[in-house]
């Protein structure tokens, strides 16, 4: 059995967790005769598409390091009250022990996920007003107020409201053994996976800004990915390492006050990922202007290169995680100076 083969069966087994020494034997065989080939739809990865999970994590300096969002699919950043920002994760080819700090839901959520499917969500409550909303959405709930405090844990060396954090694997235990029938698997999202898209350019840094929160990214060509910054300080999480990833995508929306609020009278903002709009793809230390279109709720975001070509080509994103910024402001780009050409000697 290769390395691949070994890492996908390893991964599945762990997201299952199924309840049954017959449904287990039955996984096991699935992946074993599965082909090497098979590539998991979030992440273009080698692996077998598996339940969603969303996560709803806090981002505030108070919640870093945060936990488990390196293991993370997809993450999305998106403005909350007093012009803060907030993550929602997506976990499905590898689940952590941990994630947190887990945070309330917001109405952007609801929009996002719509287009996964019916996936798990988990986060620690929400406001009575969007307790109906959150009720009638396509989605399961597995939030705090539905789970014991043995699943929606405590940390000691945290305080609140930051100190709320999620045993995974228990939650999805719990989830597969009720719901397993109606949870959604991963499917394509309209995004495609290829090689780098010919036309960018290099950059040095990259800053993207919202009214009371930064994030920042530099290439590192040994590791092969974004490194992020959160705040003007390395966006470590709880292992140490810091997060990032191949491919970053900036997605210029529009953000408008809702209906909603939190307890202190913030307003809560709504971040209109159905529709189309502008953005950039960031992959492979170079940055492309794209375009983006969602044609409603329920279809997945599709994204095209802008670059004035008559028939629109596909902004490719590398394989692996994906972190999509969603803001209304342009991001401040460094270009990388190109190299000093050597002088002739006389």
């Amino acid at each position: 059995m290769n390395r691949t083969l070994l890492r996908t069966l390893s991964s599945t087994l762990a997201l299952l967790l199924l309840t049954s020494c017959s449904s287990l034997s039955s996984a096991v065989k699935g992946v074993i005769n599965q082909k090497p080939t098979s590539l998991h739809s979030l992440t273009g990865l080698p692996g077998k598409d598996a339940p969603v999970f969303a996560v709803k994590i806090d981002d505030t300096n108070a919640a870093h390091p945060q936990i488990g969002i390196d293991q993370a699919d997809v993450v999305y950043v998106e403005q909350v009250e007093a012009g803060l920002t907030r993550i929602l994760a997506i976990f499905s080819s590898q689940i952590p022990e941990k994630i947190g700090p887990i945070r309330s839901v917001r109405i952007s959520d609801i929009d996002l996920l719509a287009q996964y499917g019916k996936v798990g969500f988990a986060y620690s409550g929400a406001q009575s007003k969007m307790r109906p909303v959150v009720a009638a959405a396509n989605l399961i709930d597995l939030g705090a107020e539905r789970n014991p405090p043995t699943i929606y844990t405590r940390d000691p060396n945290r305080t609140s409201p930051v100190d709320m954090v999620l045993l995974a694997p228990s939650l999805l235990e719990k989830a597969l053994a009720k719901h397993q029938s109606d949870l959604a698997l991963s499917k394509p999202m309209g995004w495609t996976f290829g090689k780098k898209p010919v036309g960018g350019k290099a950059i040095e840094k990259i800053v993207i800004d919202w009214p009371n929160a930064t994030y920042s990214a530099t290439w590192s060509a040994s590791e092969k990915r974004w490194l992020l910054s959160h705040n003007g300080t390395a966006d470590l999480d709880s292992d140490g390492k810091q997060l990032g990833s191949p491919t970053l995508v900036i997605q210029n929306l529009t953000i408008s006050p809702s209906i909603y609020g939190d307890k202190f009278g913030g307003i809560t903002p709504l971040s209109q990922s159905v529709g189309a709009g502008s953005g950039y793809l960031l992959r492979d230390g170079e940055i492309f202007p794209v375009k983006w279109n969602r044609p409603d709720a329920t279809s997945g975001t599709t994204w095209v290169l802008d670059n004035g070509a008559e028939k629109a080509e596909p902004a490719d994103f590398a394989p692996g995680q994906i972190w999509f910024l969603l803001t209304d402001k342009s991001p401040t780009i460094t270009y990388l100076a190109p190299e000093a050409k050597p002088s002739k000697s006389k």
